[in-house]
C-alpha cells in the first residue's frame, strides 16, 4: 500500500510518500505525478515514510526527473537507510538529487 500526500504553493509542488513503491503500487505514483506536473519548477519526495522501493518504484522516479530536468529541479528528503542503499546499488544516487 502506498499512501501519496501532494502539496501545491504556486509552481513549488512538495510530494510525501507512505508505505511501499512496488510493482503494484508504482501505477498509482506514475498517474499522480503526470497530471500534478504541468507548471510545477520545483519537486520535492519526502520519503520519510517510505519503507520499500522497488525496480518499478526507480522507473518511475526516474521518468520524473526526466520531466523535471526539462522544466525544473526535483529533490528527495528524509531518505532512509534502507532506501539509500538500494540507490546506491543501482546507481541511481549519481541521478537523483538526495538531500
Amino acid at each position: 500500500m502506498l499512501n501519496i500526500k501532494k502539496e501545491l504553493n504556486g509552481s513549488s509542488l512538495n510530494v510525501a510518500l507512505e508505505g511501499r513503491l512496488d510493482t503494484s503500487t508504482s501505477p498509482q505514483l506514475e498517474d499522480e505525478m503526470k497530471n500534478a506536473l504541468g507548471g510545477v519548477t520545483d519537486l520535492v519526495f519526502d520519503m520519510k515514510g517510505l519503507e520499500y522501493i522497488s525496480s518499478a518504484g526507480l522507473r518511475v522516479l526516474l521518468s520524473v526527473q526526466k520531466v523535471m530536468n526539462q522544466q525544473g529541479s526535483m529533490k528527495l528528503l528524509n531518505v532512509n537507510e534502507v532506501i539509500n542503499e538500494i540507490f546506491e546499488v543501482t546507481g541511481f544516487s549519481d541521478i537523483l538529487t538526495i538531500e
